[in-house]
């Protein structure tokens, strides 16, 4: 049994910076068409030289993949400096809540602070990515916490395009429900929240390959993302905060945040929607409901999907896949 399907979308990637973001642009360009690529490296994306040259450097390890670049919001960043971002490619910003994940420190402590910037994205249709989160909530608490302030956001700026990036909670789905009767908003779901809970992570021997931000939550959270997504809600597509750290830094008594997921993003997805006997939705999901929130066309090319037992291997690219040495029934054949 095969499936092809045009080369997907991936709206929320970590390709890091240095020498490996050469092997994490690969990897993905090696299934993807098109990826949104997140802005919280050291020193962060901020200004269109820096954007532009990012996008270069990933562009030219995968040549096959159109790269995206989100800009990171900051503190006073002025409509000015949006604006230029925005003519240098730039089709979203995002905003970190000040040390709520991986390279967070400086971001916002309250999104008042960037009103200008947010209206001028209002204003020349850029997109808000928002990592959800109020750092200072109990841990599992973080997202719903943090909802009250997307919804301001939401209601002060009523024709911007926001995302709800890595929606990991029922009180997550509904506010993204609730904030579409005032504007355009949507919500990323990755493979992560999709597949696992928090007994996944902890409930038996820890898994640190499995540790994320927003953490992995109970069954009544995962259901709720489940049950948009198997609806065909457009409003919630695919994003997979695939983010790489070696593993000597996930095995180590300081684990940093982030699950590698792009070796099996698409052998996994296939797999679970053919288990909800959804395979017919698989398409919608990656290549479709994405860019069309964002307002873009379909990804030349296809890529081919065979009901073949694959393992994922236990590690690559210098990182411990989520699921790493699992069996899964689908496998990516290489052009």
């Amino acid at each position: 049994m095969r499936i092809e399907l045009p080369r997907p979308d991936d709206w929320h990637v970590h390709l890091r910076q240095g020498e490996a973001l050469t092997a994490y642009a690969r990897r993905h360009g090696s299934a993807f068409g098109r990826i949104l690529a997140m802005p919280n490296t050291r020193p962060p994306l901020t200004d269109p030289d820096g954007l532009t040259a990012y996008r270069r450097r990933a562009e030219e390890a995968a040549p096959s993949l159109t790269v995206l670049p989100a800009f990171r919001i900051m503190p006073t960043m002025t409509g000015e400096a949006v604006r230029a971002l925005a003519a240098a490619g730039a089709p979203a910003g995002k905003y970190y809540p000040d040390g709520a994940t991986t390279n967070s420190e400086g971001g916002l402590s309250d999104w008042r602070r960037a009103e200008d910037a947010l209206a001028a994205m209002e204003e020349a249709g850029t997109v808000l990515c928002v990592h959800g989160e109020k750092p200072d909530a109990p841990v599992l608490e973080r997202e719903e916490a943090f909802l009250p302030a997307f919804m301001e956001i939401r209601w002060a700026f009523p024709k911007l395009r926001m995302i709800l990036e890595h929606v990991s909670s029922a009180a997550g789905v509904q506010a993204v429900m609730d904030a579409s009767d005032r504007g355009p908003t949507g919500a990323t779901v990755t493979l992560q929240h999709l597949l696992f809970t928090l007994d996944d992570l902890v409930g038996g021997l820890l898994n640190p390959h499995l540790f994320c931000k927003p953490v992995v939550k109970g069954e009544a959270d995962r259901s709720a993302i489940r049950e948009r997504v198997l609806a065909g809600d457009s409003r919630f597509f695919f994003g997979s905060d695939s983010a790489p750290h070696p593993k000597g830094a996930k095995e180590s008594g300081a684990c940093p945040a982030g699950c590698y997921t792009a070796p099996l993003l698409l052998p996994a997805l296939a797999a679970w929607f053919e288990e909800q006997a959804a395979l017919d939705r698989l398409e919608a999901f990656l290549c479709d409901f994405g860019r069309l929130f964002y307002g873009m066309d379909s990804n030349s090319g296809t890529v081919l999907l065979e009901k073949t037992p694959w393992r994922v291997p236990d590690e690559a690219d210098g990182c411990v896949p989520l699921m790493a040495g699992r069996e899964l029934s689908w496998r990516v054949v290489e052009s």
